[in-house]
């Protein structure tokens, strides 16, 4: 059984994944382990004026922000993961909140540690240990299982082999960077489950207002 006669490369939106753990339970060679990561969620990739804009993750101290790498929307639309032996190029730097000061905000970032004041329009919040994965390559028999159960089509499978060799048992574990499908290589899963996700924040808000309403009333 391989569902469109594609049993290649195999590769993960992992922004649209919510930890259903479906593809987990159905994987008869227990191929995928989950794990979390420091990431931009789908909520947090809306430009200002979209009608899905202000339902991500507020910046506040103590949480972190990421910041857009320059270069990098280009190097993401050229970067073939099918074909790649390498992980797709990094889209955002992480830090920490430091302070904030009306429109500038200070983050000590993750890989130097150096502090920096940045404009807030420059910045997303990022979510910390939210869910990632990865997968042994070695024991998958591309079965195609973990697409065909994916209720939020964040699986994808190519007809493609190159990259999936190593010399070690370790080379052929697949951590979260060398199976992701970047967003706008998959623009249009990646609307469909931003307008969803947002919808359900939404109805949230609602909810949450008209509960503070009756409370004062």
């Amino acid at each position: 059984f391989v569902p469109g006669n594609y049993n290649g490369r195999i590769g993960v939106i992992w922004e649209t994944c919510t930890a259903c753990k479906a593809c987990v339970r159905i994987c008869p060679n227990d191929c995928l382990h989950m794990e979390t990561e420091t990431r931009v969620n789908v909520l947090d990739m809306t430009e200002e004026g979209d009608e899905n804009h202000g339902y991500g993750v507020e910046l506040e101290v103590g949480g972190m922000a990421a910041r857009r790498i320059e270069g990098s929307e280009e190097a993401a639309a050229d970067f073939q993961l099918s074909t790649a032996h390498e992980a797709p190029p990094e889209e955002y730097e992480f830090g920490e909140v430091i302070d904030l000061a009306g429109d500038t905000i200070s983050v000590r970032w993750n890989a130097s540690g150096t502090i920096e004041d940045v404009a807030s329009s420059e910045l997303v919040g990022a979510e910390v240990d939210i869910v990632s994965g990865r997968i042994d390559i070695g024991r998958c028999m591309f079965c195609g299982l973990c697409m065909e159960s994916c209720p939020f089509n964040s699986f994808f499978m190519t007809n493609e082999y190159d990259g999936m060799s190593g010399f070690t048992r370790e080379d052929l574990w697949f951590e979260a960077d060398r199976t992701r499908v970047l967003p706008v290589q998959h623009a249009e899963a990646v609307d469909i489950e931003l307008a969803k996700r947002a919808d359900q924040a939404r109805k949230k808000a609602e909810k949450a207002a008209a509960k503070a309403a009756k409370s004062e009333a």
